[in-house]
């Protein structure tokens, strides 16, 4: 059963989906100015690092705790449909990634739609990671991350560098991952009265800001589509109250059968991105599986 505290975050998401009823739909500005409280609601730690950097053009900045260590790297992509979404409101689940790793979460500032529609946020998150290989980091110590939008990013992201021939990560954590933007996910009817973070409407909004006019079937824009064969280990973790519940496990069942080597989890009742909040019991065990994970993983 989810814990006392998960019940309470997702009491007050249904308490603000209720609070919007009947009103008219909000503005890209005001579901930024929304989004970012999450930085309030889960600050970062005091005793996390937090250094500002420039990538490939882009903000950035490396997270990390105490005893991480260098050669760890963990390039975290934040969710939020691909319109919102920030270095503020993820520092700490990349804090919390950082100490559970033992690594360094280097956080990025991708483009966000509508101004910067599709190809522009993949554009940033391929050049991210170069910028991490320029730099001399070891491929084999490298992993991507990301929640929701950017759980589809991540899969994006290893989609083209494999196409283009780079070297791969040692590893991947999909959590909540949109990963098909034409909506057809099952779930996205059976969850829709258990999830309140997202629902089909205010997805086909998000889609069509970051689409542009890009067919949704793109498989560099959902990676539901595309081919997954030679991607590295990916772990994908999902909650069974989420419409994208079947985003999830489609994915993760087409990366078998192309021969990739897949941990996916559905946990029961859990809400989107539940590894984001922080304080719960289910967001330490998710973050301490991640941990595990990549554990395993790097060379």
């Amino acid at each position: 059963m989810p814990s006392v505290e998960h019940d309470r975050v997702m009491g007050a998401m249904w308490a603000e989906r209720h609070a919007q009823a009947g009103r008219p739909p909000p503005t890209v500005a005001e579901q930024r100015a929304s989004y970012e409280l999450i930085a309030d609601f889960w600050p970062v730690p005091d005793d996390a690092s937090i250094t500002p950097v420039e990538v490939a053009g882009r903000r950035a900045e490396w997270v990390t705790m105490p005893g991480s260590r260098d050669d760890r790297i963990v390039l975290y992509l934040h969710g939020g449909g691909y319109v919102m979404g920030s270095l503020a409101t993820h520092r700490n689940l990349a804090a919390r990634a950082s100490r559970a790793t033992a690594g360094r979460a280097p956080l990025l500032d991708y483009r966000l739609a509508p101004e910067h529609p599709f190809p522009a946020a993949l554009e940033d998150a391929v050049a991210g990671y170069r910028w991490l290989l320029s730099e001399g980091h070891d491929p084999g110590r490298l992993a991507l991350a990301g929640d929701s939008a950017g759980g589809g990013l991540v899969l994006a992201t290893l989609v083209l560098l494999r196409t283009s021939g780079d070297s791969l990560p040692a590893a991947a954590v999909c959590l909540s991952p949109w990963t098909d933007l034409a909506l057809t996910g099952e779930s996205m009817e059976s969850r829709a009265d258990s999830d309140p973070a997202v629902d089909r409407v205010t997805l086909q909004h998000w889609a069509e800001h970051y689409l542009g006019g890009s067919d949704p079937l793109h498989p560099l824009a959902s990676p539901l589509y595309a081919d997954l064969a030679g991607l590295p280990p990916l772990l994908l973790l999902v909650g069974t109250a989420e419409v994208l519940l079947d985003d999830a496990a489609r994915v993760a069942r087409k990366a078998v059968v192309a021969g990739v080597e897949v941990v996916h989890e559905q946990w029961p009742e859990l809400g989107h991105v539940f590894a984001a909040y922080a304080n719960t019991p289910e967001a330490a065990e998710a973050v301490a599986l991640i941990g595990g994970f990549l554990d395993k993983h790097w060379t």
